[in-house]
């Protein structure tokens, strides 16, 4: 399908363009999908509901920007309409990627798994990508079932405003695993990006060690997850087979970066020979294949520091984030310092988005 960049309005043009690579197009209920949902599964989800792996939800986790609930009374996020006005015409975003967070992608049931992904996608279409035609569209998929996620993927990738599938910061198996290559394949054979979002359970706890106690250190622990599916999706070999693979870390933070790299190829120095698949040190084929999001940022108290943080992680590997319309989101000109030269600031905000999903 071919494309247009969209046009800013007037009232907008005095901003700088901005590609947002993180917003969030909310359900008021499940309710939403009902429209979308074949007999069965509609019977099915209004019978016995939803029915995903234990795992802590947090009544804050789920609160939203205060300003951001629309006059109907629906939830923050949940109409395009608003999100346009509040977000796109007001910071001037040319592109905005929407990342649904819904119990697709988390049923027990492999068929209703793939039901409610279908549903969820049909309704982006319907009601966010059709209405607002600067909004481009996270993929939803059982990818815990290769088959049924490579067929859904099969279904959207002739409409190019999909630009990306989303797994869950937590799958039931670390994302370099046999069991999800198959999507991989898909993804490269359509240039789609695979999309990690921070939290989200396959049952897995979000630390090394078991469920936390208190909410904050939830909201810090999702870099801890990241961190292994990146090592596993180098050290399995993902990227020597698949070497068109493109993968973005959502609200992961990127601050861990650099640690990551010098521990994994120092490690990698004395253990080689049992990775004999890999032809160069892991660092290399992160820097190549993976993207980063901003939010949440993690800034130095010098702003030197910030700056070398980005030379480490790579200025050409971040990519701009809002988070709308969570309660923790960042606004453009608050996210990050002011002292950030120009030339950084184009890629981090525009240009390094506008590569990685080709718009």
């Amino acid at each position: 399908m071919a494309m247009t960049q969209p046009k800013p309005t007037t009232a907008t043009r005095t901003k700088p363009a901005i590609i947002d690579c993180d917003i969030h197009n909310e359900l008021d209920s499940i309710a939403d999908l009902y429209p979308y949902l074949p007999p069965r599964w509609l019977d099915h989800v209004k019978t016995y509901g939803t029915r995903g792996p234990s795992g802590a939800v947090y009544p804050r986790f789920l609160n939203r920007r205060a300003d951001a609930f629309p006059a109907s009374g629906r939830d923050a996020g949940s109409e395009v309409a608003l999100t346009a006005k509040q977000l796109l015409d007001e910071w001037n975003v040319h592109y905005g990627i929407l990342n649904p967070l819904t119990p697709a992608g988390s049923q027990l049931s492999p068929e209703f798994d793939a039901a409610l992904a279908t549903a969820v996608n049909d309704w982006q279409v319907a009601e966010w990508l059709d209405p607002e035609p600067r909004l481009r569209a996270s993929i939803i998929l059982p990818f815990e079932h290769a088959d049924l996620a490579v067929a859904e993927i099969e279904r959207r990738a002739s409409d190019g405003r999909f630009v990306q599938v989303q797994f869950s910061g937590r799958p039931r198996e670390p994302m370099g695993r046999r069991k999800y290559w198959p999507i991989y394949a898909a993804c490269e054979k359509h240039g789609l990006t695979v999309m990690s979002h921070a939290f989200g359970s396959g049952g897995q706890p979000i630390t090394g060690c078991g469920w936390p106690s208190y909410y904050i250190e939830d909201h810090v622990g999702p870099a801890q997850s990241m961190q292994a599916n990146l090592i596993s999706l180098a050290v399995e070999g993902v990227f020597e087979r698949f070497p068109g693979l493109r993968v973005v870390s959502a609200e992961n933070g990127f601050g861990w970066v650099p640690s990551l790299l010098w521990r994994l190829d120092s490690t990698y120095a004395l253990l080689h020979g049992e990775v004999p698949h890999l032809t160069r040190p892991p660092s290399e084929y992160l820097r190549e294949h993976v993207w980063y999001c901003t939010q949440p940022v993690e800034e130095p108290d010098k702003p030197a520091s910030f700056l070398r943080l980005i030379e480490q992680v790579g200025a050409d590997r971040l990519v701009f984030a809002s988070d709308y319309a969570h309660w923790d989101w960042d606004a453009p000109d608050m996210a990050l310092p002011a002292q950030l030269p120009d030339d950084v600031r184009r890629k981090l905000f525009y240009e390094n988005a506008r590569e990685l999903y080709r718009l």
